[in-house]
């Protein structure tokens, strides 16, 4: 857990860095030496309140305030059966990608049903320091006009940070502003996360990104890109080079594109804005632009379905019988059919489509186990769609847990989620680290109550909170932020379903 003096440590050094100091300048500036600055910037240096003065001064920026935002923390009173149905919420991954796109448009953009989530807020933050107005509506609702010009020497850096979506930000801007900044992403902590295949794929655009201290540095001299092929089936790459796309009017054909959810949802919203796309659901994409947006255009996107796999886990992991309806089933069918070899009995109702018209959702009732489940025979791991969904993986480990026998979960594609996953044991799962990828879990478990503090990575920590209404006892999760993130109303909506948790406040 990290301490106080981490924390300011790792705040100082964020701020040296955006200040374009090295840590010998700033030693010099603070009349001390590189050795300390190092030990500081390390959490292993007790700070004197006149210190962080003298700090402050020196980096021009309040470090400590005494009124700050209070931690939220959940109070589980656990071991209690959930049953009732859940509607699940728009997707969070497909809403930051849309914020981001709206600034392709002149006109009144309005987003129908849209999560009121931590990671969509910080967009919102971004795009209104940059002088775009935006106006929650009832039922959600969300309605963007963006000026003629925005002030992009004004963006909220604070925000961008906490936030690696605001790297799509690129893609929408270069069509209208030949320099620009963006702060370096930020958001979950799961290891070094490289922007080289975001470069390579908006180089060919005429797009030049230079990383300088705090932020990218944006230079644009546009062409249209024809061919590419992205150095990754990444999600947000794909997304961003749709929108570098969507003001080219030559044709760009996107090769090795990813055919997510969020994706789609992102090529049905830009059709909407006359963008002709051929290929959705696919991995080449061909687009061909418009050199200049102005509409009035409603989209309603479609519903999460890594939220779906969060209730569907916790029906799971708590033995119990729930119905999570509107669930975007063709991402969610690997999951399900690793489900159904496992034991796992279900129903599922017939496709009926969600409000963009394209989208095939279906109701799917979890039926209990009674402790019958088994583990695989082979390794769970994730694969770009149509594969098993990367943020839907960590919910087979509170599963794991709970099922007969010794499971492997291969997370390969970041470099430290898996560990993240051996904080289940703070609540009393078998779980060995093999490699920074590689974990195995033996189950069945019998989870039990703890007062942990969330892990900076939105699914890691929400899997401590599921293993948490399994286990008899009162369990505390504190900060969790991180889960506030990607899920609304958390807590209200499973103690809807029969949880019993109280949020709390810290002074």
């Amino acid at each position: 857990m990290p301490t106080t003096n981490d924390k300011i440590g790792e705040l100082i050094a964020q701020i040296r860095q955006e200040r374009g100091l090295t840590q010998s300048e700033f030693a010099r500036k603070l009349n001390t030496s590189q050795s300390a600055v190092n030990r500081m910037e390390h959490g292993k240096q007790n700070m004197s309140l006149e210190t962080l003065g003298r700090i402050s001064d020196v980096l021009n920026k309040q470090l400590i305030s005494i009124s700050g935002a209070a931690a939220t923390n959940l109070r589980i009173e656990g071991g209690h059966e959930l049953s009732g149905e859940i509607t699940l919420k728009t997707s969070k991954n497909a809403a930051v990608g849309l914020l981001c796109a709206s600034l392709l448009n002149k006109g009144v953009t309005r987003f129908k049903s849209f999560p009121r989530i931590e990671e969509v807020y910080r967009i919102i933050e971004v795009l209104e320091s940059l002088g775009v107005q935006v106006k929650w509506l009832p039922g959600n609702d969300l309605e963007i006009r963006r000026p003629a010009e925005l002030n992009l020497k004004k963006i909220n850096g604070k925000a961008a940070r906490k936030t690696r979506s605001v790297l799509m930000l690129i893609g929408s801007l270069l069509h209208d502003y030949a320099e620009f900044k963006i702060p370096y992403a930020g958001g979950c902590k799961l290891g070094t996360r490289t922007v080289t295949p975001h470069l390579y794929a908006l180089e060919e655009f005429g797009v030049n990104i230079v990383a300088t201290t705090g932020n990218y540095n944006v230079t644009v001299d546009k062409k249209p890109a024809g061919r590419v092929a992205l150095y990754e089936v990444g999600d947000t790459v794909t997304e961003n080079a749709l929108l570098a796309a969507a003001r080219t009017p030559e044709e760009t054909i996107l090769q090795f594109a990813s055919a997510n959810y969020m994706v789609q949802d992102l090529c049905y919203f830009l059709q909407k804005l006359g963008v002709e796309i051929e290929g959705i659901g696919s991995s080449t994409i061909r687009i061909k632009g418009v050199a200049e947006i102005k509409k009035n255009v409603t989209f309603a996107p479609s519903e999460d379905p890594i939220e779906a796999m969060f209730f569907v886990s916790a029906a799971v992991t708590t033995n119990s019988s729930i119905t999570v309806q509107r669930v975007p089933i063709d991402f969610m069918t690997i999951e399900m059919l690793k489900l159904k070899k496992m034991g796992l009995d279900f129903e599922m109702s017939e496709r009926y489509k969600a409000e963009n018209k394209r989208t095939d959702l279906v109701d799917i009732t979890i039926q209990k186990h009674n402790g019958k489940l088994h583990a695989l025979a082979d390794k769970l791991h994730s694969l770009p769609y149509p594969g098993l969904n990367a943020d839907n993986l960590p919910y087979f480990v509170p599963i794991a847990c709970t099922i007969i026998g010794r499971s492997m979960i291969h997370d390969w594609m970041y470099e430290n989620r898996a560990i993240y996953y051996t904080e289940m044991t703070k609540i009393g799962a078998n779980v060995e680290l093999a490699d920074p990828h590689r974990i195995y879990i033996t189950g069945p478990t019998k989870f039990t109550s703890a007062d942990v503090v969330c892990p900076p990575a939105l699914r890691p920590a929400s899997l401590l909170l599921i293993g948490m209404l399994a286990a008899n006892g009162v369990s505390t999760l504190r900060n969790i932020y991180t889960i506030q993130r990607g899920y609304e109303d958390l807590a209200e909506r499973l103690n809807s379903l029969g949880a019993r948790i109280t949020v709390l406040n810290d002074i």
